[in-house]
């Protein structure tokens, strides 16, 4: 049977969606979850300690938020806004990361529309340009001499394929960390009122996770549920032994896009480009005890890397499959066997996700779940309560309760709000 796209809606109070973050990063609440128990705790972020072993690994997106939002004006004065959504990938017949067939996800642009064979190709850029019927394919918009944009073409979907001349021939990436402004989510008001020197100061810093890595800047949105860290609680978590592994997701707009069908299954679901190093492949397919996945896109990059490999020769070999994995992990999350994973986690490997998941939905690689409360009618939602009951539909229900009892408690939601961990 379908799923009614109704099912993931709820009512929240306007009152509890977080237009800042707390005074402190970790400062703020932790509602925990207890699959087993079918029992709710609340804490503080700070207390997370508590709740994980000494064999945990963390999985966390390391992508870094780009200040993609830039200004500037048409030949004829008029205003113009820029959105920076994706470089354009190769088209020169360069190599697939992943072996699938798939195209060239390495982001550095240019491909077939760098006809001047000298210009930066890293200046490619799909965009969300404003206003976009006064600038078709071939009008052009500038910043000062900082840079110039030509409108190349345009998809079905509305996004503008830019090239940027830039005054130095730098990067438009580098131009945009001058320029730019961070692209928060439209439900935090930066309105005129809003949008001052003092919160741009703020959302710079703090819709960044602490440990984003800079060389990273592929995400137009933060991995939200990573906001929370500090650098002293992941030295406790180190401390205690608990590990820390990194993957990154181009975070893209798709991820705030409503559920606008009837039904979930006729959603279409939107795609990013991701990438794990080898250690992390190692750490996944061999974990010390449980995988700990902070933020959505780490349990979507997860558990694709999963199922692209589940029919693997190589991972087919080494007994990997999902349902391998199922059938002989212990009740406490750790693995019973040692397997040599030489042969198959020997390089980084990259793809592009297009991973929808939903009820009822298993879970191959992801033990446990940091995450946000998220909006309603949202593909995350369906994530969220498929991952409280893997394989069936029973987290619909559970998780219209928790979120019921996190309004009556008054949580904060969404991006700048609180947290879950879901175990």
């Amino acid at each position: 049977m379908p799923l009614p796209t109704d099912l993931f809606d709820y009512q929240l109070p306007p009152r509890l969606i977080a237009q800042t973050p707390a005074a402190r990063r970790d400062a703020s609440r932790l509602l925990v979850v207890d699959r087993a128990a079918h029992a709710l705790a609340h804490a503080t972020f700070a207390d997370l300690p508590r709740f994980l072993r000494p064999t945990d690994t963390l999985f966390r997106n390391n992508a870094a938020v780009l200040p993609a939002r830039l200004h500037a004006r048409r030949p004829t004065g008029g205003a113009v806004e820029c959105f920076l959504l994706r470089p354009e990938p190769a088209r020169d017949g360069g190599g697939d990361h992943d072996g699938d067939g798939g195209g060239d996800h390495d982001g550095d642009g240019g491909g077939d529309h760098d006809s001047d064979g000298g210009g930066n190709r890293d200046n490619i850029w799909w965009c969300l340009i404003r206003p976009g019927k006064k600038l078709p394919a071939g009008a052009s918009f500038a910043h000062g001499g900082d840079f110039t944009g030509t409108v190349l073409e345009k998809n079905d979907e509305g996004a503008a394929l830019v090239r940027f001349d830039t005054a130095r021939g730098e990067s438009i990436t580098a131009v945009a960390n001058r320029l730019g402004e961070v692209p928060l989510p439209p439900y935090i008001n930066r309105d005129a009122a809003h949008n001052t020197a003092g919160t741009q100061a703020l959302d710079r810093e703090r819709y960044q996770t602490v440990y984003a890595a800079r060389d990273r800047q592929v995400a137009v949105a933060a991995p939200t549920a990573g906001l929370h860290f500090t650098p002293e609680l992941l030295a406790r978590l180190a401390e205690a032994g608990v590990a820390t592994a990194d993957i990154t997701l181009h975070v893209g707009l798709g991820t705030f896009k409503p559920i606008a069908t009837d039904t979930v299954e006729e959603h279409p679901i939107h795609r990013e480009i991701y990438e794990i190093p080898a250690a992390t492949q190692r750490a996944l397919l061999q974990p010390r005890g449980r995988r700990v996945a902070v933020g959505t896109t780490t349990v979507r990059t997860v558990e694709d890397f999963f199922r692209k490999h589940s029919d693997s020769e190589k991972v087919t070999k080494i007994n990997l499959t999902p349902s391998f994995t199922r059938k002989h992990a212990r009740a406490d999350g750790e693995k019973s066997t040692n397997i040599n994973l030489t042969p198959f986690c020997e390089t980084p490997f990259a793809s592009e996700a297009a991973l929808y998941i939903y009820p009822p939905a298993d879970f191959a690689g992801v033990d446990a779940l940091i995450t946000n409360f998220h909006q309603p009618r949202s593909t995350l939602l369906c994530l969220v309560s498929a991952f409280l009951a893997p394989g069936s539909t029973d987290g619909i229900a559970w998780l219209r309760e928790i979120y019921a009892e996190a309004i009556a408690r008054e949580y904060r939601f969404f991006s700048y709000g609180d947290a879950m961990l879901i175990m």
